[in-house]
């Protein structure tokens, strides 16, 4: 059973921001499995008192990633918070786990993606609506597995798993893309361990950051 509370890594009176398990929804589906979105409202319902509280995601999370979640507890903040989305001042870092190095450490992936069904694809620039992708990454390469510390500068569909399945180095557990090893159920060793953001309300920079806690659920591998 799914305790939202204990997943909170810090909420006030605008904001709210939740530690998604993998194999958790952000959001409803036609399915109606269980999500984030839901927990979150009844968490309110049960602290507020009230039978519809208003809380909103900001940004989603695949399925089988875990990380952080940004919500919104105050529509008239929905916005500006958007904006900051759209206009990428969020930054968002990410760690993801392979059995195979880039040809370098370091660097910068950029390809032209481009969405198709249910999953993504790397296209020639001229094809169809396709959009340019990018990320920035550092590699550490321990008890051969490659850590990828990833700072990502777009926001495109399954972008990470896409990108680093095209340089032939799949996500462990993403079997999607390619890989042929096995995580954990319902995930894929890709993490969402920091955000930042401006508070919409303050304007105050805020700096969410759980890699301590990944690290630590990922030792047993090193």
């Amino acid at each position: 059973m799914f305790d939202f509370e204990k997943h909170i890594v810090f909420e006030d009176d605008v904001i709210l921001v939740c530690h998604k398990p993998a194999g958790l929804m952000v959001e409803p589906d036609r399915n109606n499995y269980p999500n984030l979105l839901q927990n979150a409202k009844d968490y309110l319902k049960r602290k507020q008192l009230i039978e519809l509280p208003y809380i909103q995601h900001l940004h989603r999370l695949d399925r089988p990633t875990e990380g952080l979640v940004l919500f919104t507890k105050e529509k008239a903040f929905l916005k500006h918070l958007s904006e900051q989305f759209a206009n990428r001042e969020v930054e968002k870092y990410y760690y993801a786990l392979t059995l195979k190095s880039p040809p370098l450490l370091s660097g910068k992936l950029e390809n032209w993606h481009r969405k198709e069904k249910k999953k993504a694809c790397i296209v020639d620039e001229s094809t169809a609506f396709a959009e340019l992708a990018k990320l920035e990454y550092q590699c550490q390469e321990k008890n051969k597995l490659t850590l990828w510390n990833i700072k990502l500068l777009t926001g495109k569909y399954h972008q990470i798993r896409v990108q680093l399945s095209h340089i032939n180095c799949p996500i462990i557990g993403d079997t999607l893309y390619g890989s042929t090893e096995t995580y954990k159920t319902n995930a894929i060793a890709l993490f969402a361990y920091r955000l930042k953001i401006t508070h919409p309300k303050n304007l105050n920079s805020l700096d969410f950051n759980i890699s301590d806690k990944i690290i630590r659920e990922l030792e047993y591998l090193f």
